[in-house]
């Protein structure tokens, strides 16, 4: 239940993210945003807001751990949007979490895979990838490059 500890507080986040996707495009835009973590549910969860100033949005991350199944379930909600996205499952093994679900893209089903690595007390790394056959291919497409703030 303590795995996601390290992200309890103000980090400043250094954004990469690809433009336009399942089409071999490099379009990449940088972008900052400051997130705030806290725990919830006697730390049997944590939520985080980032604000991405520069886009005039913000998301929010809600992360519950099934104490029976010994996963997280990870749900993203953005303003854009005003829904609350399907979750990513998975467990972190030797410094990394990994976490997969099923989502749509542009009306098609898709994989969704969020990585966490590279955590120390000060930064951490987020990835997120995507894939359109079933996790046989994978087209990464956003980072966030955390330093604590």
């Amino acid at each position: 239940m303590n795995d996601f500890d390290f992200l309890f507080g103000t980090w400043h986040v250094a954004n990469r993210r690809l433009h336009t996707l399942f089409a071999g495009a490099d379009d990449w835009y940088e972008f900052p945003g400051t997130a705030t973590c806290r725990p919830i549910l006697g730390n049997g969860g944590n939520l985080d807001e980032i604000e991405f100033p520069t886009l005039g949005s913000s998301g929010l991350t809600l992360r519950l751990f099934d104490v029976e199944h010994k996963t997280w379930s990870i749900y993203w909600a953005s303003s854009r949007t005003g829904t609350l996205f399907p979750p990513v499952v998975g467990t972190f093994a030797d410094g990394r979490g990994d976490f997969y679900g099923d989502d749509v893209h542009e009306g098609r089903p898709i994989r969704a895979h969020f990585i966490w690595s590279h955590i120390t007390a000060d930064s951490a790394r987020w990835e997120q990838e995507f894939s359109a056959d079933g996790g046989e291919t994978w087209e990464y497409n956003w980072s966030m490059q955390l330093t604590r703030a």
